[in-house]
């Protein structure tokens, strides 16, 4: 819980700073989206290439390197003296986000079949509660005066604090079956499930990618709604997102992860859909809670299942799925944008609404072939 709740904080206290960047290095819209396309190329990056790696130190060890590597850059981030400096250390702020990402949650699932009960959904709810507290303190801090660089030097102290106070109870090692070390000659990439999952997490983090970037930006420009009230919807969204985590896993005991993600993403099409179709503030903010109650848990279940798959590591299936899903989370914001360019944002944003149809056609079938 201690190394999600982190991760979240420091996503966040990046999220809060990246008007700071652009205003340091006097960045217009392209270099900006350069330079957030080189940090999720990082992750993408260190998804694909230290899966393997992460299987041979064993969790705890990636863990803490990972998180390290994470907390370091994130200080260096206002220190770095010119944007040609500012870019790699965007790089290895994603990879070392992306490594503890992999790290932690094969940890989580080797946890989670030990206990034999669901607790996936929780550990990335509190990832969703680090985000929070990471955004409101930045926001409370900078309000009292407090230097951009003074609260990201503190935030990159706390989080590598605390990574190194939990990684003693991780486990050195992700066990696994003999079955699956026999057959850990078979390339995760030459199997048709990961891709499968993969491509159900691709299109699961184009509406949640979306949903971040233009949730506020619909509030604002098509409901017509104040500036408190676009702030609103955003909040309404990812608010839901952290309840639905807390209660994904007792509902996934109860009924299993196919009707899950069946009634989570028709929740999150109907929800869209009502936020579409009627663009009042207060359709709008229910529709982006039911978005947010939808989209909730599809993440920790399709990683759970990626852990899961007979003749790879858990490792290296969740480092499989997770580089397609976050091709999605990059280009998803970037494809609303450009439909919405050519036609409206109502328009753009009714991709989000597709996509969770999609999620409810393919991933309960996915699922039943894993079993789960």
């Amino acid at each position: 819980m201690a190394l999600f709740f982190i991760a979240g904080m420091a996503y966040a206290t990046w999220g809060v700073h990246v008007p700071t960047v652009r205003d340091k290095f006097h960045l217009d819209p392209a270099a900006l989206s350069v330079a957030l396309f080189v940090l999720t190329g990082g992750s993408i990056a260190a998804t694909v290439t230290n899966a393997k790696w992460i299987t041979r130190v064993g969790t705890r060890r990636a863990c803490l390197v990972g998180g390290l590597v994470l907390a370091g850059s994130m200080a260096l981030i206002l220190v770095a003296p010119t944007y040609w400096v500012l870019l790699p250390v965007l790089a290895a702020f994603g990879a070392g986000m992306a490594t503890m990402d992999v790290a932690m949650n094969a940890e989580a699932s080797a946890v989670e079949q030990a206990l034999g009960r669901p607790i996936m959904s929780s550990l990335h709810g509190m990832f969703s509660i680090g985000g929070m507290i990471g955004a409101g303190a930045g926001g409370i801090a900078l309000a009292h005066g407090m230097s951009s660089l003074i609260h990201m030097l503190l935030a990159a102290l706390v989080c590598a604090g605390v990574l190194v106070l939990a990684c003693p109870s991780v486990l050195p090692h992700v066990p696994h079956t003999e079955s699956h070390h026999e057959s850990s000659k078979a390339s995760r990439w030459r199997s048709p499930v990961l891709w499968a999952l993969g491509a159900v997490a691709l299109i699961a983090l184009i509406a949640e990618g979306a949903m971040y970037d233009w949730a506020a930006v619909y509030m604002r420009d098509v409901v017509r709604s104040t500036p408190a009230f676009a702030s609103a919807g955003y909040a309404a969204f990812t608010g839901a997102m952290a309840a639905g985590r807390f209660a994904g896993d007792a509902v996934r005991a109860r009924f299993g992860a196919v009707q899950l993600v069946f009634v989570s993403a028709s929740l999150a099409c109907v929800g869209m859909i009502g936020a579409l179709v009627l663009p009042f503030s207060v359709t709008a903010l229910v529709g982006f809670a039911m978005m947010g109650l939808g989209l909730a848990n599809m993440m920790p279940v399709i990683f759970a299942a990626a852990m899961r798959v007979k003749g790879i590591h858990a490792a290296e299936g969740l480092a499989h799925v997770a580089s397609i899903a976050y091709v999605g989370l990059l280009f998803g914001p970037v494809l609303i944008g450009g439909v919405a360019q050519a036609t409206n944002l109502s328009v753009g944003l009714s991709v989000v609404a597709l996509c969770a149809a999609l999620v409810a056609f393919i991933g309960p079938r996915v699922l039943k072939r894993l079993g789960v």
